[in-house]
């Protein structure tokens, strides 16, 4: 957490904290991070698999996670109401207690359950499984939010500034919708644009192709074209420009050549992604090649704030997205 300050939201969690469960218990890195917040006072970790493992784990490792809530789905006391929650849900599919058992006993499942119940804030999974084994229960179990029609993504990313303080960027999305419609443009602008906010950032957006303000033609200029005109109706009062070039959207010298006269081109903090491709190159170009930090995936358009983890993270990654996932329960 070097390079960007949490204060204002550690500040918020300290005013109204919160509980996050963790569905991986037994791994390092998740021990490591829930040590972490058992010394602070804002954020409460639940670790979900069997106890004697986890403790034994946490020893191994040296890690002090005492007065962790450790919750093992074979020995949960409201695992019955847990099935019958689950049955209600899913009563559409076809669901039964004796199919909902086995897959309420998947820590993925269990955990999102214990959110729907109350029994958690949010939730930080996928240390070790796919972004799709995060997705695909909080979307059968949490759903999307009223008007909301998908769940998307956004990285945030943060490096020091030359001048002094931090430079952080919004960007999505990068990691969950493969071909987005225009539509779906229109909805990650705004979910992202209002994550950039919890970050400090006073979003403009820019909605980026390989054209700027018709430079080129192709079916792919067109859906962006179009998503910029839509999101410009529905946020009237978020500062939106495109289609543009990132040279573009970052560069005032650029835009004043290619986009003179433009309020958000040359000073974009917030990018629109016209497909995964796009978006996943450009945030991991800028990690590897541009020195930012990335946190994210951050999953946004939830009924509530449930988010993964990269697969390869360490445990300051865990730590801080624990943060950011809190944050976003508020």
């Amino acid at each position: 957490m070097s390079a960007y300050g949490f204060g204002g939201m550690i500040k918020k969690l300290k005013e109204n904290p919160k509980t996050i469960v963790f569905t991986e218990g037994t791994d390092a890195r998740i021990l490591e991070a829930a040590s972490r917040l058992l010394a602070s006072n804002y954020l409460t970790p639940i670790l979900v698999g069997d106890a004697d493992k986890i403790q034994e784990a946490a020893e191994e490792e040296g890690y002090n996670i005492r007065g962790a809530n450790i919750i093992d789905p074979n020995h949960y006391d409201r695992f019955d109401e847990m099935v019958d929650l689950f049955c209600e849900i899913r009563k559409s599919k076809g669901m039964t207690p004796e199919k909902a058992r086995p897959i309420l006993l998947a820590p993925n499942y269990f955990g999102t359950m214990l959110v729907k119940m109350g029994v958690a804030d949010c939730l930080l999974g996928g240390a070790t499984y796919s972004t799709a084994d995060t997705v695909r229960p909080a979307l059968q179990i949490i759903k999307t939010k009223p008007g909301n029609n998908i769940v998307s993504s956004c990285f945030i990313l943060v490096r020091p500034a030359a001048t002094g303080g931090r430079e952080v960027f919004a960007m999505g999305d990068c990691a969950i919708n493969i071909h987005p419609s225009e539509d779906d443009l229109v909805e990650i602008c705004g979910e992202t644009a209002e994550c950039a906010k919890v970050f400090g950032v006073d979003p403009k957006v820019a909605f980026l192709s390989f054209s700027t303000a018709g430079s080129a033609k192709d079916e792919s200029v067109t859906k962006v074209q179009n998503a910029v005109r839509k999101a410009q109706e529905k946020y009237p009062d978020l500062p939106i420009e495109g289609e543009m070039q990132f040279d573009a959207a970052v560069s005032p010298r650029v835009a004043n050549q290619k986009l003179p006269g433009a309020k958000v081109a040359g000073h974009a903090n917030t990018f629109i992604f016209p497909d995964i491709n796009a978006g996943n190159i450009g945030y991991k170009i800028a990690q590897r090649m541009g020195g930012f930090e990335a946190y994210g995936p951050i999953l946004l358009g939830l009924n509530a704030a449930i988010n993964d983890l990269s697969r390869g993270c360490n445990a300051v990654e865990v730590h801080s997205m624990a943060i950011v996932t809190a944050a976003l329960a508020n």
